[in-house]
């Protein structure tokens, strides 16, 4: 695979080294003819705005050869080229047939202006190979940043650090910092819920088999009568006294109840 891409690289860099002689050639040809009689010929050839054509033409196929055998800025230079061989087919060679000679006569032909330009299409696509200034100019920039620094700007770069740790204040006390991460949860402001009072205990009716019935009241006395006053002692004596009851050994009740005359 690697021999396979070594032979690619070179047979790029024989086909560009080829096409880029070819085109500075013709654009040296038309230099040294000068810009205003090559602007002549394609005017008489009826091509639009021939002196800027002719300037178009000369210049960017002298230059973009060189650029090709080099293999610098091959997307640009490819597409300028190809460009440039679009408008020689259009305007000058597509009505003169395919061969540049026939029969021992100059047809002035296409076969040439395609080839150009197809290979210029080619180059501008990515077909130049590694042999070129573009693969070394990005080779040199992705190693740049990897590569070895000078000693300056190694020594100034020490002295940098020397001189910011020597003007770093040496804290008195040294806590350890707390690698907790602060909490960024919102502080609720909505009032907290008040909680539900507990309902008080709810009273036990009393149980009407433990509970005694109240006792009915007894019926009111007659008024006028002293011996249904309420006074127990008087009563029963009132009563012993009427129904003539006596007790074995016990005297009989004093009227007055034992009260001074």
């Amino acid at each position: 695979m690697r021999s396979r891409s070594l032979v690619y690289d070179v047979a790029a860099l024989l086909a560009r080294a080829g096409v880029g002689v070819v085109f500075m050639a013709h654009g040296w040809q038309k230099i040294e003819a000068g810009v205003t009689a090559t602007g002549e010929s394609f005017d008489a050839l009826g091509v639009p705005l021939p002196t800027a054509a002719a300037v178009y033409a000369a210049f960017v196929e002298l230059l973009g050869g060189a650029a090709l055998i080099a293999g610098l800025a091959l997307p640009v230079t490819g597409a300028l080229l190809f460009a440039d061989m679009v408008g020689a087919f259009l305007f000058v060679h597509a009505d003169r047939g395919l061969f540049m000679v026939d029969g021992g006569r100059a047809q002035n032909g296409y076969e040439l202006v395609v080839a150009l330009g197809m290979a210029a299409l080619l180059f501008a696509a990515g077909a130049g190979g590694r042999l070129t200034l573009d693969a070394w100019i990005v080779r040199r920039r992705s190693a740049r940043p990897d590569g070895p620094r000078d000693a300056d700007e190694e020594e100034d770069a020490e002295s940098f650090v020397e001189s910011l740790r020597r003007a770093e204040p040496k804290p008195a006390d040294t806590k350890p910092i707390s690698t907790k991460p602060i909490s960024t949860k919102p502080v609720s402001t909505k009032p907290a819920a008040a909680e539900p009072a507990e309902p008080p205990p709810a009273k036990k009716a009393p149980s009407r088999r433990s509970a005694p019935a109240p006792a009915p009241a007894p019926p009111a006395p007659p008024a006028g009568d002293e011996d249904d006053k309420p006074v127990a002692g008087r009563r029963k004596a009132a009563n012993r006294r009427r129904a003539g009851e006596t007790r074995p050994g016990t005297p009989p009740a004093d009227d007055t109840d034992g009260a001074p005359s």
